[in-house]
Formats: structure tokens, C-alpha cells, sequence
């Protein structure tokens, strides 16, 4: 029989010195799932396929069956046995050449490490990849979000929901300094008003001063009936002014008190019962005629300094109303404004909070991505400098000493098996179709006849004789045999054929 050889290789799976974090492989897989991924590759077409080219493997089997076929075959010698437990498995190849199958196990276990530096690497570049590609979507969304929330808030930076309790801060003060200018303003008027009466006041002292001293003067050539007119005249003028003095000013006012005592001093030069004066001052008609005489005060003409400086004073008065108004109107708009900020905040509030409603998860997305994105290119490093978990050839396959098949005690043991049987069953065989009857009840039954005696096999000399030598030439019959059987096994052994 053709013998068959098979040897293993111990590996174990070293976990990295290095602590993983959450997007280590080692976290994500176990060691089952990685022994057996790794195993899927390992076995795969292209790697047996070449194994069997490069180290010349069923060189028979190749010119009678096709690639496949010796593949799957070679496939079915491979077992790998992950202990149960620990993180130890066993990589078992059997094949009838013992340097080969020595050389395709040490293959196989360097192929898995191989395989799984490689496998390790790939996952870390993926998971790096997919995390980079997600880390830049969720930027630029987030970008965008931003964007537009920068916007809104530059477009509505005052009528947002903070900015409401400095507007209404602001709100008050505008109010405050709009009835503070209102105030201001009713006390310039009213400084204005006193201002225009004081000018009033003092153009009437000035015209009855100058009234005074023209009634006061004589001409010196002037017609008797003129000068009754004339008299006559400043009578009437003169309580014309009393009557405005009175409108002002009470009875003890110095001016009124002039006035009356420069009427009675007329109406004692004159006689208020002079018809003469009374027609040629009333015209005939008992009505005085104001454009009769021309009655001109030029001191009302001259310049005041008093009045010019009341009326420079007005002017300012006057100017600052104006500009108060101009800085009220201003306060105005503002207010107008700050309320329509503050009016706008709630609704604002609520576009806002619309808008910003996703950016919390979107941040905190983001944040997640940019973790799992630092994490991804540390594993990526590792990986490529191979600090990661590996496997590590533990007991490497050595050259085996004897074939797993043929078996030779099992083999053997079946022989003897079989021989005792094929014995037992040829006796049986021969006891069934003996015909020959040995038993005296036997012969009775059978014949049917009573038996009257047996008579035992008397043997002779001769017979004896022949009968000692069957039973020695059997002996050394079956001595010789087994000597004969044991002979050829130590032949066969010591040529190597038959390996105990």
C-alpha cells in the first residue's frame, strides 16, 4: 500500500502590544472568524494552485486530471483546527512524499501570517477610506449648515432672540433720551416765549419813553389851533398807551403812574370842555383823525442793546429747538427700529430653532466621524508597520517519521481478525455438511431403530502411526508458516516498506 505522510504546524494568534481602540479588528472580529476567513484565502485556487506548481506536487495526478480536480484534492489533505481553547490553532497536510508535505505545511503556516498582515492591512486602509469619505460628507454638510446659519444670523444679527434683552436695554434709553430731548424742548419754548416778551416789554418801554419825551417837548412856533390839536392828539394817544400799560402792568407800575400824571397835565393845559379843540380834533364828526397830524416817534428807530441781545438770545433758543427736533425725529426711528427688533424676536427664535434644529445631531455626527477617522489612520499606521495582532509560528512542521497510512496494527489486527474468522467459519462450514453420524441417540432417532451396542475405533499400529506423523507434519506446517509470515514482515520492515 502507498504510504501517506502528515505533519502539523502549531501557530497562535498574538494579540497587539499596543492597546486597541474601538476600530481595531481584534474588537470587531474574533479569532474563529479571522481563522476561518484566513483559512477561505489561504485554500483558495491561486494559492494551492501554486504551491502545487512551484513545489511540484501529484506530478501523476496533473497528467491524468485537471487542475481543478487536483486542487480539490489537495484542498481535501488541509485541515485546520482552531483549539478550543485559546487563541491556538493547528495547520495539518498529509501527502505521500515526506519533504514535500514538510515544505507545503511550513508554506501554508507562512501564508497565513502573510495572509493576514495583508487581510489586516486591507480592513485598516478600508475602514480608513470609508471613515475619510464619511469625515469629508459630514464636513461639507456641515459646512454648508454653518453657512447658512452665518448668514441668517449676519442678516438678522439684531432681531435675534440674544440680542433681545440688550435691544430692549437700548429700547428704554432711546425712550428716555426722546422725552428727555421732549422736555428740553417745552423748556426752550417756553425760554423763548419769556425771551419774546421780555422784546415786547422793552419795545414798548422804549415807545413810551419816546412818547413821553415828545410829548414833553414845545415848539416854539406853532399855531394856537394846531397846538390844541396837537395837544389834543397826544391825549388820545396817551390813553391809548395807559390802556396797554394797564393790560400789562397794575396801578403802581411806574410807567402807568407817568402816564396818568402826563394826561392830567394835558387835560389841565387844554380844558375837557374846549369845543374848539374837541371839532378840530375829532375832524367835525366828534371822531379823532389819526392821519391829521403826522405823529412819528423816531426813537423807536434807535438801536437797543438790550433788545439785541433778547433777540440773539431768541435766535439761539430757537436754533436749539430746532436741532433738538432734528435729533427727537432721529431718536425716533431709532426707537422705531429697536421695537421692530424686538418685536421680530420670537419669530425669529423660532426660524432659528428650525434651522438649527439638526446642527446639534450633525455636530455631534461629526464629532463621532473625526474620533473614528483618528482611530482609523493610528490602526493604518500600525498595520503598516506590523504592530498589529499577528499570527507566530509556534511548533513548525517537522520531517515525519512514519506514515499515518497503511496502519500496520490496524491492519494486522484485521488480518487476525478475518483469519479467525475465515477459520471459525470453514470449520462450521465442514461440521454442516459432515453427513457422518457420532452420537448413539443421533443414530437412533435418525434410523429408527433401537441400538443394541457401539462398538468404539479400534486403530491399529499402522494407523497410529500415520496419525502421529499428520499431527507433527501439521505442527511444523503451521510453525513454518508463521515463521515464513514473520520472516517477510522483517524484511519487509527492515526495507522500509512496513512502518511500525
Amino acid at each position: 500500500m502507498p504510504k501517506e505522510y502528515q505533519v502539523e504546524s502549531l501557530l497562535s494568534y498574538e494579540q497587539q502590544k499596543i492597546s486597541p481602540n474601538k476600530m481595531s479588528p481584534d474588537v470587531i472580529s474574533k479569532i474563529r472568524d479571522i481563522v476561518s476567513t484566513l483559512t477561505q484565502i489561504v485554500t483558495s485556487r491561486t494559492n494551492l494552485e501554486k504551491l502545487i506548481v512551484d513545489l511540484k506536487l501529484y506530478p501523476e495526478a496533473l497528467q491524468r486530471l485537471p487542475m481543478e480536480d487536483v486542487v480539490d484534492s489537495m484542498r481535501e489533505k488541509i485541515r485546520i483546527e482552531p483549539s478550543k481553547q485559546g487563541d491556538i490553532f493547528k495547520i495539518i497536510f498529509s501527502h505521500s512524499n515526506p519533504d514535500k508535505v514538510v515544505k507545503v505545511t511550513n508554506a501554508l503556516a507562512a501564508r497565513f501570517i502573510e495572509e493576514n498582515l495583508k487581510y489586516r492591512e486591507e480592513r485598516a486602509s478600508e475602514t480608513y477610506s470609508y471613515t475619510n469619505d464619511e469625515l469629508s460628507m459630514a464636513k461639507g454638510t456641515m459646512d454648508r449648515k454653518e453657512n447658512a446659519m452665518r448668514d441668517y444670523k449676519l442678516k438678522h444679527y439684531n432681531e435675534m432672540p440674544e440680542q433681545q434683552v440688550a435691544n430692549v436695554s437700548r429700547l428704554i434709553a432711546l425712550q428716555g433720551q426722546y422725552q428727555s430731548k421732549q422736555e428740553s424742548i417745552q423748556d426752550l419754548e417756553r425760554t423763548g416765549v419769556l425771551i419774546q416778551d421780555q422784546i415786547n416789554n422793552r419795545k414798548m418801554i422804549l415807545k413810551n419813553e419816546a412818547m413821553l419825551s415828545m410829548a414833553q417837548e414845545q415848539p416854539e412856533n406853532v399855531n394856537p389851533d394846531e397846538q390844541f390839536v396837537s395837544k389834543e392828539v397826544q391825549l388820545y394817544k396817551m390813553n391809548q398807551l395807559l390802556k396797554q400799560l394797564l393790560s400789562r402792568y397794575t396801578e403802581k407800575h411806574p410807567d402807568v403812574i407817568r402816564t396818568r400824571n402826563f394826561i392830567a397835565k394835558i387835560e389841565r393845559e387844554t380844558g375837557s370842555t374846549d369845543q374848539r379843540v374837541i371839532r378840530a380834533s375829532t375832524g367835525g364828526d366828534g371822531v379823532v383823525a389819526n392821519n391829521s397830524v403826522n405823529f412819528s416817534l423816531p426813537n423807536e428807530e434807535r438801536t437797543d442793546n438790550i433788545t439785541l441781545q433778547l433777540e440773539t438770545q431768541y435766535k439761539n433758543v430757537m436754533l436749539n429747538i430746532k436741532n433738538l427736533n432734528s435729533e427727537k425725529e432721529a431718536l425716533k426711528q431709532s426707537i422705531t427700529e429697536y421695537e421692530q427688533w424686538v418685536s421680530m424676536a420670537p419669530d425669529r427664535e423660532a426660524e432659528w430653532s428650525a434651522l438649527t434644529r439638526e446642527y446639534g445631531q450633525l455636530k455631534k455626527h461629526y464629532d463621532f466621524l473625526f474620533s473614528q477617522d483618528l482611530q482609523a489612520k493610528s490602526m493604518l499606521n500600525l498595520e503598516k508597520r506590523q504592530k498589529g495582532s499577528q499570527f507566530k509560528i509556534v511548533d513548525s512542521a517537522r520531517y515525519p517519521e512514519k506514515p499515518i497510512k497503511p496502519d500496520f496494527a490496524k491492519i494486522m489486527g484485521m488480518a487476525v481478525a478475518i483469519g479467525l474468522g475465515v477459520g471459525a467459519g470453514l470449520i462450521l462450514m465442514l461440521d454442516f455438511f459432515d453427513g457422518t453420524l457420532k452420537d448413539p441417540e443421533v443414530l437412533e432417532a435418525t434410523l429408527g431403530v433401537p441400538l443394541i451396542a457401539t462398538i468404539p475405533n479400534i486403530e491399529t499400529a499402522t494407523e497410529q502411526v500415520k496419525k502421529k506423523w499428520r499431527h507433527y507434519i501439521t505442527i511444523f506446517m503451521v510453525v513454518s508458516g508463521y515463521m515464513l509470515v514473520i520472516a517477510v514482515f522483517v524484511v519487509v520492515w527492515r526495507k522500509g516498506y512496513i512502518i511500525v
